[in-house]
């Protein structure tokens, strides 16, 4: 009989522990112009920032560093889910709209930590923030 309350106890805990086990916490954070230039200037380690405008709007303004992956491109999402989930993105694209369904679709993909730049390069440019 205590044996097998002993099991029973060993499995229920061994459950509670699975299920709380492995629940990692994924980031997906709209910022400012001005808190998405804080992170870039103190960035998680390995921050990539992410512009999915068309190449065109690319040749433009854009951020510092920037990888371009054309949100229109027939192969979008397939790129993106080539990148790899556990970096951390600063995503946007000129007002807001793109960047706002790439956050869906790499929240989709398993993506850990994104933020998308409420506003896009408008409100960045807007705040008077630097551009290359």
């Amino acid at each position: 009989m205590k044996m097998r309350r002993l099991t029973a106890l060993l499995m229920v805990v061994g459950l509670i522990v699975s299920a709380c086990g492995g629940t990692a916490t994924a980031t997906f954070d709209l910022v400012s112009a001005t808190e998405a230039h804080e992170l870039i200037a103190d960035p998680p380690d390995g921050l990539v920032v992410l512009d999915v405008r068309t190449p065109d709007e690319f040749a433009g303004p854009h951020l510092s560093d920037a990888v371009n992956i054309d949100f229109y491109d027939t192969y979008f999402s397939s790129r993106l889910d080539l990148l790899d989930k556990d970096t951390p993105y600063l995503v946007y694209c000129r007002s807001g709209n793109r960047s706002s369904s790439t956050i869906e679709i790499m929240k989709d993909l398993g993506f850990t930590e994104v933020y998308d730049v409420d506003g896009g390069i408008n409100s960045w440019v807007g705040a008077g923030l630097p551009t290359e």
